[in-house]
């Protein structure tokens, strides 16, 4: 178990890491009032999941401390909203339709509701 935690906070930071390098260098060369710093590393953290998961499909031989590391601590590190995107796809994949759209709306709009909240008890 510590080996695990050890392996997903590793991959965590270095995705952490490179997340930061990746918006900090786009915001510098293309800083607009579009978040495209957050969008790019959703859209690249996504992709890099896709790789990564169809990876360990095709060579089931690879260690599960492998995965921990790519998808769960590098990926997380890199963004959640890479697992968020995957795990709605694979619900779409799977011919059900209703949940993740529920989903992404709920996430969405809670999401928003949840940062004011924390804003305004904050203040």
């Amino acid at each position: 178990m510590i080996k695990t935690l050890l392996l997903i906070g590793f991959g965590g930071g270095m995705g952490s890491i490179l997340r930061y390098l990746t918006g900090f260098t786009i915001q510098k060369f293309y800083g607009s009032t579009f978040p495209l710093a957050t969008f790019s590393v959703n859209v690249i953290g996504c992709f890099i999941f896709g790789l990564f998961l169809s990876y360990f499909s095709k060579n089931t031989e690879n260690s599960e401390e492998l995965r921990f590391l790519l998808l769960t601590g590098f990926c997380g590190g890199y963004t959640t909203f890479s697992t968020f995107s995957a795990e709605n796809f694979q619900l779409i994949e799977n011919g059900n339709f209703f949940i993740p759209v529920l989903n992404i709306l709920a996430s969405l709009i809670f999401g928003l509701i949840a940062v004011f909240l924390g804003i305004q008890i904050a203040k």
